[in-house]
């Protein structure tokens, strides 16, 4: 228990003089991945350690080792993020449009053609989505997915891999936010929801409601145009879209056969076998384990790049020969 602070990640610290007094303060809070240099006093709950004062200085991991500059390419991108976040909505038209639902759900195309974004969905929004404290009135919540540029992503864990990161979260942001001002500007009401703290909802369930893909062994989502190296983002509106089916390809069976991604795990954070999960009997990471090494680098997604569906090209080509062996195996019942 400490009083008084506000914390977005965890951090480990340690006194500067170490030694056996430094065990009291093995794991404190602070926000982490902060631009500036932090100075945090931090208070116990029981009086232990009082006035204490402790230094965060955030670093980036890099081929060469570790650095304290947040680097010109990751100040850029979250600079160009911010701005986007701050860009106001236009004006909530007075009349509504009117159209079919399968008419507004085609309509999404235009900003994947645009290149706002690489996927676009729609489901219908369940109470159980929404973080606890938080509520909505609308009724549908469209998915938006922007893809990684594998070549950037690919150097996960380093500070390469999390510019890239920034940068599609940044898409995702974008892209949410232009498709909620069409919306206003077709006279229906509508709110971005964008990563990576989404704060309202979680977003893997409803993708995998509106047809992204189906949850992987390593806890995000796996499709064969993308793999896993995508991000998302949402809007929540109540214009009467039709509704993306759920898809499988057969990825459920494959990663009950597949350890890359739990082999290449630092923390030996995923887990082999499903478990029951609030009810549900699935895949499992333990981010006990997880969130500590995630913290320590700024960032990972190594489960994200060693997984064989991310791979440029492989994906469909996995999806074929699972279809393949599904058909053969239903002509032999």
């Amino acid at each position: 228990g400490w009083k008084g602070l506000k914390f977005n990640g965890m951090i480990a610290y340690q006194t500067v003089s170490g030694g056996s007094a430094a065990k009291l303060l093995t794991i404190g809070r602070a926000i982490a991945n902060h631009v500036q240099e932090e100075a945090v006093t931090v208070q116990p709950a029981r009086g232990v350690w009082e006035g204490l004062r402790i230094t965060h200085r955030p670093q980036y991991q890099t081929r060469s080792g570790y650095t304290d500059e947040v680097g010109p390419e990751m100040a850029k991108e979250r600079a160009k993020r911010q701005i986007v976040l701050d860009a106001k909505l236009p004006d909530l038209k007075a009349i509504p449009t009117e159209k079919s639902d399968t008419d507004w759900t085609s309509s999404l195309k235009t900003f994947v053609a645009a290149g706002n974004c690489e996927m676009v969905g729609v489901t219908d929004m369940r109470p159980e989505w929404i973080f606890t404290g938080q509520k909505t009135d609308f009724q549908k919540i469209i998915m938006l997915g922007v893809q990684h540029e594998y070549d950037e992503i690919k150097y996960a864990p380093e500070f390469r891999a999390g510019v890239e990161v920034v940068r599609q979260y940044g898409r995702a942001a974008a892209a949410a936010k232009n498709v909620t001002s069409w919306l206003l500007q077709q006279g229906w009401p509508a709110e971005a929801v964008t990563g990576p703290m989404a704060g309202k909802l979680v977003m893997i369930p409803p993708a995998l409601e509106c047809g992204f893909g189906e949850l992987g062994k390593h806890g995000s989502l796996i499709n064969p145009e993308f793999g896993s190296s995508f991000r998302l983002s949402a809007v929540l509106t109540n214009a009467p879209f039709a509704n993306t089916p759920k898809r499988g390809f057969g990825i459920d069976e494959f990663c009950s056969n597949c350890r890359i991604c739990e082999d290449a795990c630092p923390p030996i954070a995923i887990e082999p076998d499903k478990k029951m999960v609030r009810g549900v009997n699935r895949w499992y990471v333990d981010f006990d384990k997880c969130i500590p090494y995630f913290a320590e680098n700024s960032g990972c997604a190594i489960c994200i790049v060693e997984c064989p569906w991310s791979r440029p090209g492989v994906g469909i080509n996995l999806a074929q020969k699972l279809a393949k062996r599904s058909v053969r195996t239903k002509v032999k019942s």
